[in-house]
């Protein structure tokens, strides 16, 4: 239950762009980086005379989407122009969709494998596709100034996933957004490459107060210009608490004189929401159906199809590990966030040791960190899965410790050798039982006080011989030193 004297109302926008190789209604390329009103056409800068023809990909994968986002495909979906003028909106109008998007009234789950808040299904609204507009380039660092359009962008397919306002915190809407880009990236839709403008997200937020008048809302404020989940999540945070004490100061809520929705930007350099216009309502933008595109009927066949290709989801993935592994729900978190790729070395990995924990620190620990400090995919990780998988099992007979074992992995790391060679290359060999217990005899033998603190149920004693024992063969293994040690001391 939240201390807060309010509760926060979050819904979110998102719009994705589609992995296609060309715009949504003509043939311009979509690559990230050309430059600048290099890959136009009459078509997407809106030319007299110039007619759209819709990219079937685009909407495959939209559809692809909308089904594992457990939506509802209506039979029939249309096309809307939605008037509005901006530098960057050449024809002075984007091609949307209005009454009759292509999907509607679905749900995505979110959950914390921390605990921080209780599994929660939040509901999407709809998703609807439509067409990018270009970008404005601002040039203030040089003193100009000025601004140009790239038009660029314009035409680019984009998927807007509206949900219902049923997050209840900033680490909700986080969370939310973490499994949506979790998903898109499972089902190959989108890059979502928030610093190439591939995922953009705007909030929806205010808050319900109990007064002693009643329930009243503040008004409902669109937040822009937050460039990574974390700043939604920071920006959340900062807009309910600057909401609250507007309200506080003046009474100002839903219906009240001056209670209109706005729309802010964040400045993530001040960490503070900026007031930039007052926010649009639909009638503003004078929907009407685009003439020149024909309507979409998808049939129960193509649905069907699309949801037997999905595959294993995230959400079934996470449990799936959890059930069949035994690992606790932030260890398949963890790996599942990873991509597919990872999980499946992982599984590859289990098989091949037979130990699901022990592959589960490993993965997450090293090899994790090697990735990370490579910048690699798992895909070009030069072990593979059966060589770390052998190494593994040295460890688990005891033929090798931890520390050994990683030294061993770097060097497997770094030369791409097997575990054979590694070993070879750093001098490691496994110790015979028989030359290990005559060198435990020897230490004990050198120090009874040692045997005496065993006797006496201090069994920590142990330690200090563990460390004689490395320099006398580095390849001597602790737990097998300690678990010897213990053994001639019980049968003396």
């Amino acid at each position: 239950m939240s201390d807060l004297p309010y509760e926060i109302i979050i819904g979110l926008e998102v719009h994705v762009q589609l992995q296609t190789a060309t715009k949504l209604f003509c043939r311009c390329s979509t690559r990230f980086g050309a430059e600048p009103n290099t890959q136009t056409c009459p078509v997407c800068i809106g030319l007299p005379g110039s007619l759209p023809v819709m990219n079937r990909e685009a909407f495959q994968l939209a559809l692809k989407t909308a089904v594992a986002l457990n939506c509802q495909i209506p039979r029939f979906t249309k096309w809307d122009r939605k008037q509005y003028y901006y530098p960057d909106l050449p024809k002075g109008y984007q091609i949307s969709q209005f009454d009759l998007p292509m999907s509607q009234h679905g749900w995505l789950e979110i959950s914390d494998s921390k605990g921080a808040f209780e599994p929660k299904k939040v509901r999407i609204l709809r998703a609807h596709l439509e067409e990018d507009a270009g970008k404005s380039m601002h040039d203030e660092a040089a003193g100009k100034a000025d601004s140009r359009i790239d038009l660029n962008r314009t035409g680019t397919p984009l998927l807007e996933i509206v949900s219902e306002p049923d997050m209840r915190s900033p680490l909700e809407a986080r969370a939310y957004l973490t499994e949506l880009k979790l998903l898109l990236t499972y089902l190959g839709v989108s890059d979502c490459n928030m610093q190439e403008g591939s995922l953009r997200v705007d909030a929806n937020i205010n808050l319900h107060l109990d007064t002693p008048q009643g329930r009243v809302a503040t008004p409902i404020v669109e937040v822009k210009n937050m460039n990574s989940f974390r700043a939604v999540e920071r920006a959340m945070a900062f807009e309910a608490v600057r909401q609250y004490d507007v309200w506080r100061d003046t009474g100002i809520a839903l219906g009240a004189p001056g209670g209109h929705k706005t729309t802010r930007g964040w400045d993530d350099q001040a960490q503070v929401t900026r007031p930039q216009r007052q926010k649009e309502e639909s009638s503003d933008y004078r929907y009407f159906p685009d003439p020149d595109l024909v309507p979409v009927i998808v049939t129960d066949q193509q649905c069907q199809a699309v949801r037997a290709g999905l595959g294993e989801l995230p959400a079934a993935l996470r449990n799936r590990l959890a059930a069949e592994y035994g690992i606790d729900a932030y260890d398949a978190d963890v790996m599942v966030n990873q991509g597919r790729a990872f999980v499946d070395y992982y599984t590859a990995l289990v098989e091949g040791s037979g130990d699901a924990k022990r592959a589960s620190n490993w993965m997450q620990q090293d090899v994790l960190r090697t990735l990370n400090e490579r910048n690699l995919p798992i895909t070009e990780f030069p072990v593979s899965a059966a060589s770390l998988a052998e190494l593994l099992k040295l460890v688990q007979q005891g033929d090798l410790d931890t520390s050994r074992a990683r030294d061993v992995f770097n060097a497997m790391v770094a030369s791409g050798i097997s575990v054979a060679q590694a070993m070879q290359s750093l001098g490691i060999e496994t110790v015979d039982h028989v030359a290990l217990a005559d060198l435990c005899r020897e230490l004990l033998a050198a120090h009874p006080s040692v045997v005496a603190d065993v006797r006496a149920g201090k069994e920590k004693a142990i330690g200090a011989l563990i460390g004689q024992a490395k320099k006398r063969n580095p390849n001597a293994n602790p737990n097998q030193v300690r678990e010897c040690c213990l053994q001639l001391i019980r049968d003396m």
